[in-house]
């Protein structure tokens, strides 16, 4: 089957307009990874009669070239309208009709320059397919964010995260904003090469979006940045976090790409805090020397997991309620993890020949001021 598939996707040609652009250069490397062998990529350097040769044999068309912020109102016309128009009449020209599937804007609905000049581009394409009898796709798409977004351009995403991973001021007008992420965008992309798309309507659903507002996008990303100073990790498994995230990472400069954490050492070894989180505790790891015994405490209701990564660790507990005794002695091979109990003092020991380094998780943020961390010997 996925011979199959690999030999269908290489014998497709697929033409991206835009390829230079956000969302094109994304699309194409998604394409590339799903095994389309024949993209042929439009810039603004293609000429009429490039164009033409991509067109006669294509079996899709992505239209995602286009601007929305030009120097002059005139050229929203020119490059948004225009240029359908001659996309449009070379696919007329053509032997061969392709599915067309046009990123447009839900600004398309708004009597402004852009959205007036998106909407005639819709138009254009709808009647194509009227007179040709081909499917169009318009994707009338909110404010879209990801890696490779231009700042100042695409969207305030791409300025915030721009400008906050250089330590630069942003202005916030705040108001709405719906947002939605590339790869969400792609994967609508993905559904009409594969023919999963509702051929329904020639305006799909464009899911999922993200409802939020500028002031909510400017403190998730601010509290990112912060995050890299005090160890905070965001809560980014999923959702529009999860996307803001990946965003604002990319736009990292290779010398912020690494950040050094505070090392508190000592005598016994060092203790080095990696991560924390709002509601899930935090992670370090530590060190001792041979012969070092590090802990001789007990906790209430904090609870920890030490998983040794290196060397040999002796796990000592006393309940200190009954006096009871256990040892558990683990090496960094056996891949165990070791987990504290409440009202259980305990220590580890370093019973080996060399350094010892610890994986530690804790169920909490340390607080100094409710530690809930009591001396006590094993």
């Amino acid at each position: 089957m996925a011979k199959m598939r690999l030999l269908m996707t290489s014998s497709r040609r697929i033409v991206v307009t835009g390829a230079n652009g956000f969302i094109g250069k994304n699309l194409c490397v998604r394409l590339r990874e799903l095994g389309y062998s024949d993209v042929r990529r439009v810039t603004r350097e293609t000429s009429d009669i490039e164009l033409a040769s991509y067109l006669e044999s294509a079996d899709f068309v992505f239209h995602l070239a286009g601007t929305n912020r030009p120097p002059t109102e005139a050229e929203f016309e020119q490059s948004n309208t225009g240029f359908t128009r001659k996309l449009s009449a070379q696919l007329g020209s053509a032997s061969h009709r392709p599915v067309v599937v046009y990123a447009s804007s839900v600004h398309a609905t708004r009597d402004t320059p852009y959205g007036r000049s998106k909407r005639a581009a819709e138009e254009i394409l709808l009647g194509h397919a009227q007179q040709f009898d081909t499917q169009v796709h318009i994707l009338r798409l909110p404010n879209v964010f990801g890696k490779w977004s231009r700042p100042e351009y695409n969207s305030v995403v791409a300025t915030f995260c721009h400008r906050l991973t250089r330590d630069l001021p942003i202005s916030i007008n705040d108001g709405p904003l719906t947002l939605i992420y590339i790869d969400d965008v792609l994967d609508l992309f993905e559904r009409v090469l594969d023919g999963s798309l509702s051929r329904s309507s020639a305006y799909p659903e464009i899911s999922p979006t993200y409802h939020t507002t500028v002031a909510e996008v400017a403190e998730t990303l601010r509290g990112f940045r912060e995050g890299r100073r005090n160890l905070m990790a965001p809560r980014s498994g999923a959702g529009l976090v999860r996307a803001l995230y990946a965003t604002f990472v990319s736009f990292l400069p290779p010398e912020s790409f690494f950040y050094d954490l505070p090392r508190h050492s000592d005598a016994r070894g060092d203790f080095v805090e990696f991560l924390k989180t709002t509601d899930f505790g935090q992670v370090s790891y530590l060190t001792a020397r041979p012969g070092v015994t590090r802990g001789e405490h007990y906790h209430h209701t904090k609870t920890e997991r030490f998983l040794v990564v290196r060397g040999t660790a002796r796990f000592g507990f006393r309940n200190i309620d009954t006096g009871e005794v256990v040892e558990v002695t683990t090496r960094g091979e056996d891949v165990r993890v070791v987990e504290t109990i409440p009202g259980w003092a305990h220590n580890i020991t370093n019973v080996g020949d060399g350094d010892l380094f610890v994986l530690l998780w804790a169920s909490e943020n340390f607080d100094r001021s409710r530690p809930d961390t009591i001396r006590a010997e094993v």
